[in-house]
């Protein structure tokens, strides 16, 4: 394309270099360049938020519209992610999606059938089957997993599956692209229309250990419970990109 003109000028003509040169630069950038553009800025823009009753709401089926969850952790010898949902699809969708650059699927919790729960750490995967998923009601789960033993393990509104063997030995390393809404088919993108989440989701917090039964408990509960100390819904740095809303829970009355 042609060279873009000089927003200002200098008698040596550096200033017109430097920005002919960044113009160049972000024509031959690829997607993935543009995405982690995106990412750096909204990691400096993004304040945190206490989100303590809201949601988001996910209104429709799209390739294109989630939300990014903002940590400066880069580095996971275990994790913890618990939240609620309230959906009435019943096909596959993602309900949390982290990557980095070394692993696409550096840990995921998909819902692939009515009742079966699919945990994918480090690429590798651990299917759970038989959980009591419910249709158009709030519902709590929570996932864990640790490299020492490689065992990850499923809790539904407080009650938990069985322990399956899905990665052991290595943390998970590197700069984290957390997801709600999508699963990443490469590092911020790659979404397919057909995995994602329609729905509400609240109450979203990570650890980077595996909680104790007493405290997956208090937290399918509501009860008191230490907050994430990598996601915390009560201090969340967030960028929603597209349709997504954020309004209060709805209570009964």
């Amino acid at each position: 394309g042609k060279t873009a003109p000089c927003a200002y000028s200098q008698k040596e003509g550096s200033g017109c270099q430097i920005v002919q040169s960044a113009t160049h630069s972000l024509q031959s950038s690829t997607m993935e360049k543009v995405l982690l553009l995106m990412a750096v800025i909204a990691t400096c823009c993004a304040a945190p938020q206490d989100l303590s009753g809201k949601i988001f709401i996910f209104p429709k089926e799209t390739a294109t519209d989630h939300v990014k969850l903002l940590t400066s952790k880069t580095q996971f010898q275990a994790v913890t992610s618990c939240l609620r949902y309230f959906t009435d699809i019943t096909r596959g969708y993602t309900i949390f999606s982290m990557s980095t650059r070394s692993h696409i699927n550096a840990y995921v919790i998909y819902k692939f059938g009515p009742t079966s729960m699919r945990i994918l750490a480090q690429d590798a995967t651990a299917d759970f089957l038989m959980l009591p998923t419910p249709v158009n009601k709030w519902a709590s789960i929570c996932a864990t997993w640790t490299s020492e033993t490689g065992l990850t393990q499923v809790w539904m509104d407080g009650q938990p599956s069985s322990k399956r063997l899905i990665h052991q030995g290595s943390p998970i390393s590197g700069t984290p692209m957390i997801i709600l809404g999508q699963e990443q088919d490469s590092y911020g993108a790659g979404f397919d229309l057909k995995q994602s989440f329609v729905g509400m989701i609240s109450d979203v917090h990570m650890w980077d250990y595996v909680l104790s039964p007493c405290e997956l408990r208090d937290y399918a509960g509501s009860t008191s419970f230490s907050p994430g100390n990598v996601l915390n819904w009560r201090a969340m740095e967030f960028v929603i990109v597209g349709k997504v809303l954020v309004e209060q829970k709805q209570g009964l009355c």
